[in-house]
């Protein structure tokens, strides 16, 4: 039965099931854009209107193109339906948008006056009567509190688990295409994700070398613009998700991410968005918004605030910086007290300003490379130490090199192959037997250390693109 006619409201629309029905409601959320079991594309509205708030209710829109559907731009946006077919499932009541015979228009939200859609499709026309609507609902939601809620589903990304689903409030900082088809989202909430175990061998180090992060390098410009406390998780969307990027204009805003997953990917989190995951707008003013806004500026407004989380309040003794060194760090006062010049994050060093600069960072030792201690030093010539660390923080990894007068500091001379042996396993965090031989089959649980970093350009002429990074004025003391 057809009742287009006037919009009307949601619940009153709700007892209209296998009506069709016009619509107008606030945008709260939506799925992300993919392809249908069939030829079509879908993706799914969560709205709500004075009359009904709590569930929102759902829109299934399908489009022979991605470019058809609606493409919302920020929470708290408007949407009008015209001739919307009312449906109902295993008990809930829900609208389908018929691609040959339903149209849609999306406005501004709150915040604006202008009556004129920024997106809508073919066949659509405004009335009178429809820009009345929409005066007053935008009136209503002026001061209208939307809360994201709570749920056993609901974590932060210190509490994230590999496998099984769950819902995420959290600033998407961009959106990109990392390889043909397969685009990412890059989120954050201010939290450290929990450190992984790993299980290689340390000889894998050689041919198949741990990965600094899960994608290829991102251009330092945009590199700049992540925070540089907090871990920023990866959250994949496969080919379902066809020009995701193009489609979802996330960056910088907050959502709810519903119904995703995550994975273990070579000691790294990444997230995953399933074909039943869903996106919420939300705005700055949601409750868990500030509380997470707020939890984070408290966070950095003490002297530990860079420090991982996890390891609050000191890292392992097995490491020790030399005072003497310490007065030449970046991001220091004139302190005289060097035990109270602030440690950074490895995204600090990644993102700071100068290309040679000194840094106080708290880290795990990943990895090591040669793996083997009777290979830390050079075969020839003056036998000079020459290894290769992977460190890790929550913000980063990066590979660093203890070299020469710097490594004679850090193992404290030129000790034995067993010496050195034991020195390599400790911070790496290997398991031991009881005759003090290594597991190479136990997972590995590195320690936090404390540790100098130096950074420098090999390469004068094109200094950004070729910073390396050096341990100095670190003793391994254990």
């Amino acid at each position: 039965m057809n009742t287009c006619g006037n919009l009307i409201q949601l619940r009153d629309a709700i007892d209209l099931q296998n009506h069709k029905v016009n619509l107008l409601g606030v945008v709260v959320g939506f799925s992300v854009p993919r392809k249908s079991k069939g030829t079509d594309y879908v993706s799914v509205l969560k709205i709500i209107d004075e009359s009904h708030q709590s569930p929102d209710f759902s829109v299934n829109i399908f489009a022979e193109n991605l470019d058809d559907l609606p493409h919302v731009k920020s929470a708290g946006d408007l949407v009008q339906l015209s001739c919307v077919m009312m449906k109902v499932h295993n008990g809930e009541v829900y609208a389908v948008f018929n691609k040959f015979s339903s149209s849609f228009a999306l406005f501004e939200g709150k915040s604006c006056k202008d009556l004129c859609p920024y997106q809508a499709s073919s066949g659509y026309c405004i009335r009178g009567l429809d820009e009345g609507f929409i005066i007053r609902l935008r009136t209503w939601h002026l001061n209208f509190q939307l809360d994201a809620g709570t749920s056993a589903y609901l974590l932060s990304l210190k509490e994230i688990k590999a496998g099984g689903y769950f819902d995420l409030i959290c600033k998407v900082l961009l959106v990109c295409e990392v390889s043909k088809d397969v685009w990412m989202l890059f989120v954050w909430d201010g939290t450290d994700t929990q450190p992984l175990d790993f299980q290689m061998k340390l000889e894998d180090e050689a041919h198949n070398p741990l990965p600094l992060q899960i994608e290829s390098s991102l251009p330092r410009d945009i590199l700049g613009t992540f925070p540089c406390v907090g871990t920023i998780l990866r959250v994949i969307a496969d080919q379902a998700y066809e020009k995701l990027g193009l489609h979802f204009q996330g960056s910088g805003q907050w959502v709810r991410l519903r119904n995703i997953t995550c994975q273990v990917c070579s000691g790294l989190w990444r997230g995953v968005l399933v074909p039943s995951s869903k996106i919420q707008l939300l705005s700055n003013e949601d409750n868990i918004v500030a509380e997470r806004q707020r939890e984070f500026n408290k966070r950095i407004s003490t002297k530990c605030g860079r420090v991982p989380l996890v390891n609050f309040p000191c890292p392992s003794p097995i490491t020790g910086i030399s005072f003497s060194v310490v007065s030449e760090i970046a991001f220091q006062s004139t302190l005289t007290d060097y035990e109270h010049v602030p440690f950074v994050t490895l995204m600090d060093l990644l993102t700071y300003s100068e290309v040679t600069a000194k840094f106080k960072c708290v880290v795990r030792v990943v990895a090591v490379y040669p793996w083997r201690a009777e290979d830390f030093r050079s075969p020839i010539g003056l036998r000079e130490y020459r290894i290769r660390l992977t460190l890790e923080d929550p913000t980063a990894r990066i590979h660093a090199f203890v070299y020469a007068e710097d490594g004679v500091k850090f193992f404290e001379g030129y000790p034995p192959i067993d010496v050195l042996t034991s020195k390599r396993n400790k911070l790496l965090g290997m398991t031991e037997n009881l005759n003090s031989k290594e597991d190479e089959d136990a997972p590995r649980n590195p320690p936090w250390v404390e540790c100098c970093i130096k950074s420098y350009y090999l390469d004068k002429s094109s200094r950004w693109e070729s910073r390396h990074y050096r341990i100095f004025g670190t003793r391994h003391v254990a």
